[in-house]
């Protein structure tokens, strides 16, 4: 079954063939949805017969993907995906919440959400033949892209901008790929990437731009339904009963806006199929010196203008995001918001997840910021099941986690018993 039929634009409607496109639509550029064969796939499948399966990665729900399956031994690229959901009693207590959850992306085999793209994207060059895949990146879509093409031979180039914090320069170089670090900001990377794709003939990763990202990022979408379900069937076991709990809210952090708009097309994904009766709210968070998303929206506007973007979380830094006018509508159709959190509210929570043993990075700390705020504001209320979603590791930014060590700063004592009981 060819479940891949072609592409709509977001913007006009326009339909395309898997061929006449490649990246964006010829006639207002808007970003392209990937469509699928979902009348074939609802009849070929049922909910079962992709929760049944045993393999924990992303591509266990191959059905509702674009492309085929990698062929090849068990590699990082095959593994992406099947992160963990932990649940955080004490913090939810602590935010007066009945129900907290995390789903933590760090777990990925470069850490951070940013393989679930990439994985795809490599795939697809894979299937079309492209000899060299490149993208802009602040580091993590970059490792991710890097770290799966080094694991099937796919040659890499990496536009990133020099500020990118050193640890994720060296994940790129460690991979293999070609980095070129551009004297600019990301978005100027991003335009490069662009040109030199279309110069040289490369196959162009870039977040925002081409369609397949999102197709990566929606299987998050798939695991939470997945793992909703289970929760839902625990429930019933222990109270006897279908209770008809409020829906399920999500707190993810947004920066050009893909990942956010990723895991709304996976919901809706699930919703067209008659999977899901419900789709869940989604909470957008973005930095206070990053919010161009969180500004159209509560302009109840779709126009996407862009900010002098500075935030010490790197991976949500974006003067114009790419992916803005999906970001808004995904909070928008789901009954969501947007919430907008400081540098300083972003290394706070870096520190209180630490204490249940999460290392998160500012961007993926900026989702729990994002809920402290709005359980204080009213965005959320007790007994609303919550899912905040961290996506990359606090070793991608070890001068952030420095920063934010500093609001739980070690002692400094004498070799001393006595001045061990006297620090405790």
């Amino acid at each position: 079954m060819n479940k891949f039929v072609g592409y709509r634009c977001s913007l006009c409607g326009e339909e395309y063939s898997p061929v006449e496109v490649t990246y964006t639509c010829p006639k207002d550029g808007g970003n392209l949805d990937v469509v699928l064969d979902y009348d074939s796939i609802k009849n070929k499948y049922q909910p079962e017969d992709l929760l049944s399966r045993t393999d924990p990665s992303l591509w266990r729900f191959l059905p509702l993907l674009p492309v085929a399956e990698p062929e090849g031994e068990s590699t990082p690229l095959h593994v992406a995906g099947g992160t963990p959901v932990f649940k955080f009693t004490a913090l939810a207590e602590k935010l007066g919440l009945q129900n907290l959850w995390l789903k933590d992306e760090s777990r990925n085999p470069t850490a951070s959400f940013k393989d679930r793209g990439s994985a795809v994207v490599v795939a697809r060059a894979r299937e079309i033949g492209a000899e060299v895949v490149v993208t802009a990146s602040t580091g993590n879509a970059g490792a991710a892209l890097a770290g799966m093409a080094a694991a099937v031979g796919q040659k890499a180039v990496i536009f990133a901008p020099k500020s990118a914090p050193q640890a994720k320069v060296a994940q790129l170089l460690i991979f293999g790929a070609k980095v070129l670090l551009v004297d600019g900001s990301y978005d100027d990377a991003f335009d490069l990437a662009v040109s030199a794709a279309n110069e040289f003939g490369w196959y162009c990763r870039n977040t925002g731009y081409n369609p397949f990202t999102a197709e990566g990022k929606k299987t998050a979408a798939f695991e939470i339904w997945e793992w909703w379900e289970n929760t839902h069937r625990i429930w019933h076991e222990q109270f006897g009963t279908d209770v008809d709990h409020a829906p399920l809210t999500i707190f993810v952090s947004v920066g050009d806006g893909n990942i956010i708009s990723g895991i709304h097309k996976g919901f809706k994904e699930l919703f067209q199929l008659g999977w899901i009766a419900r789709i869940p709210r989604i909470i957008g968070v973005q930095a206070e010196g990053s919010c161009a998303v969180a500004n159209a929206f509560h302009g109840n506007t779709e126009t996407i203008t862009p900010v002098s973007s500075k935030t010490i979380a790197d991976s949500i830094s974006v003067n114009l995001p790419r992916d803005g006018v999906r970001a808004v509508r995904a909070v928008k159709e789901t009954g969501g918001t947007y919430v907008n959190v400081s540098d300083d509210e972003i290394l706070k929570a870096i520190a209180e997840l630490g204490t249940v043993g999460v290392f998160a990075e500012p961007a993926g700390a900026a989702a729990y910021a994002g809920l402290i705020k709005g359980a204080g504001s009213g965005v959320v209320g007790g007994e609303d099941p919550i899912l905040v979603l961290n996506t990359g590791s606090g070793l991608k930014d070890v001068g952030a986690a420095m920063s934010a060590a500093s609001y739980q700063a070690a002692p400094i004592i004498k070799p001393t018993l006595k001045a061990v009981k006297r620090s405790l």
